[in-house]
C-alpha cells in the first residue's frame, strides 16, 4: 500500500526505488540483531520488534487521519522500519531452529512460510480493498493493532528451554571489545563452510537481480505495464504469494529431499519464470507466471534456509541468520540499479537482463560449489 501510494503521489519509478530501498537499510547491521538475539533470547527480541512496528504503524495511521501524511513522512517512518525490519525473517529462522530436531527442520521452517504467505494473501487482498473504500488512515489502523497482537502473542510464547549466550556471558557485561569479537565471530563463522558460503551467495544473488522485478518493482509494473489501480497490484502480489504458499506446504508434506539440489533446481527454475514474467502483457497470464515463480522462490530461499541452519552451532545460530539478512542488501542495490534502468532502456529490456544475468550467476555457483551440492553423499544433501 505504501509503494502505491508513492507511485501514484510522485509519478516516479526512481522515488519508488528509493522507497523500497530504504525498507532494507538495517541489512547491514542485521548481524547484531542476530547476535543479540544468541544473547537476550530471540523469544524476547522478536516481541521487542513487534512493539516497534506497533509505533511505527500507529505513527503513520495519525498522520494519514490528520491529513499530515506526505511521502516525505512515509520515506522517513519505512526507512526507521527499515533498521529493524530485515532482520525479522532472520531471528525467526534462528527461534524456530531452537525450537525444532533437526530432522525436522525443513517441515517445520516451511510450516513457518506458510503462515506468512497466508498472511501476505489476506493483506494484499484485503488491504487493497480497504485501501480502495477507506482510505490509507483507517487501512493502519487495522495494522496497527494486528502488529501489537502479534507482540503479545510472541511473549505468549514458551522461552526454549536452553538460552544459547555466547559462552556463557550475560548480555549486560558485554564490553566493546568482546561485542566485536562476537560480531567477527559470526561472520567468519558463516563464511567458514561451502555449503553455508553456497548458500549465502544464492541468497544474496536472488535478492539483487530476482526480488526486485516481483517486489519493489510491482506497484510500477501494475501502473504503468498493466495499466490497473491498487487492486490490480493486490492481485498481483497475492498471485506470488499464492506460488509461496504452495510451495512451501509441498515442501511441509515432502520427505527425503536432497536439499541442495532442490536449492539449484528451484532457483534456475525462479529464473526462467522471470524472464517469462518481463514479458506478459496479459493480467492473468502475469499472474499465473506469477504463481509458478514464487513456487520457485519459496523453494528456494527455504532450502537455503535450512542448509544453513543445519550446519550452524547452536550457539551460533542467530549470527549466521544475521549474516544471511545482510546479504539482503543486494535488493536495494538492484532496485536502485533498476529504477535508473528502467529511465534509460525501458522495463523488459531491465527485467530481462536482470533474469538473464541471476540465470548465467547461478550457473555458475552450482558449478563452483558442485561437490558440495550435487553429490547424494554431501552434508548439504542430508536427508
Amino acid at each position: 500500500m505504501l509503494g502505491w501510494y508513492i507511485m501514484v503521489q510522485t509519478g516516479s519509478v526512481l522515488l519508488l526505488t528509493v522507497f523500497g530501498s530504504l525498507q532494507y537499510v538495517g541489512t547491514l547491521i542485521a548481524p547484531i540483531f542476530g547476535m543479540i538475539g544468541d544473547r537476550m533470547g530471540h523469544r524476547d527480541l522478536l516481541a521487542a520488534m513487534r512493539f516497534a512496528y506497533t509505533a511505527l504503524s500507529a505513527t503513520t495511521m495519525t498522520l494519514a487521519l490528520t491529513g499530515h501524511l506526505s511521502p516525505l513522512n512515509v520515506m522517513i517512518i519505512v526507512a526507521i522500519m527499515g533498521l529493524v525490519r530485515p532482520s525479522d525473517l532472520g531471528v525467526r529462522g534462528a527461534l524456530l531452529a531452537d525450537i525444532m530436531p533437526s530432522a525436522q527442520l525443513i517441515g517445520a521452517i516451511s510450516l513457518s512460510r506458510t503462515t506468512q504467505d497466508s498472511a501476505r494473501i489476506a493483506g494484499a487482498l484485503s488491504g487493497a480493498g480497504l485501501f480502495a473504500a477507506l482510505g490509507i488512515g483507517f487501512v493502519y489502523v487495522v495494522i496497527a493493532c494486528l502488529y501489537l497482537v502479534a507482540a503479545i502473542l510472541m511473549l505468549c510464547l514458551t522461552r526454549p528451554a536452553q538460552h544459547h549466550g555466547s559462552l556463557g556471558q550475560p548480555s549486560s557485561g558485554l564490553s566493546g571489545s568482546a561485542f566485536l569479537r562476537d560480531l567477527k565471530e559470526g561472520i567468519v563463522y558463516a563464511w567458514s563452510g561451502p555449503g553455508m558460503r553456497a548458500a549465502l551467495c544464492v541468497a544474496f544473488l536472488a535478492n539483487l537481480t530476482a526480488f526486485p522485478l516481483t517486489n519493489g518493482l510491482l506497484p510500477y509494473v501494475a501502473r504503468e505495464i498493466f495499466h490497473t489501480d491498487q487492486t490490480g497490484l493486490g492481485y498481483l502480489s497475492a498471485s506470488f504469494a499464492v506460488g509461496s504458499l504452495i510451495g512451501s506446504i509441498t515442501l511441509s508434506l515432502a520427505g527425503g529431499l536432497r536439499i541442495a539440489r532442490l536449492l539449484i533446481g528451484a532457483t534456475l527454475a525462479w529464473y526462467g519464470m522471470l524472464m517469462v514474467f518481463v514479458e506478459i502483457r496479459t493480467m492473468p497470464v502475469a499472474m499465473a507466471c506469477l504463481i509458478l515463480a514464487g513456487m520457485a522462490q519459496s523453494m528456494s530461499m527455504i532450502s537455503a534456509a535450512v542448509i544453513l541452519m543445519r550446519t550452524a552451532s547452536a550457539h551460533l545460530r542467530g549470527r549466521v541468520m544475521g549474516v544471511r539478512m545482510m546479504v539482503i542488501y543486494g535488493l536495494p542495490i538492484g532496485l536502485l540499479a533498476a529504477g535508473s534502468l528502467i529511465d534509460l532502456i525501458g522495463y523488459s529490456a531491465t527485467g530481462t537482463l536482470y533474469a538473464a544475468s541471476g540465470l548465467i550467476a547461478m550457473t555458475a555457483i552450482a558449478l563452483h560449489w558442485r561437490a558440495d551440492l550435487w553429490p547424494v553423499h554431501a552434508p548439504a544433501n542430508t536427508r
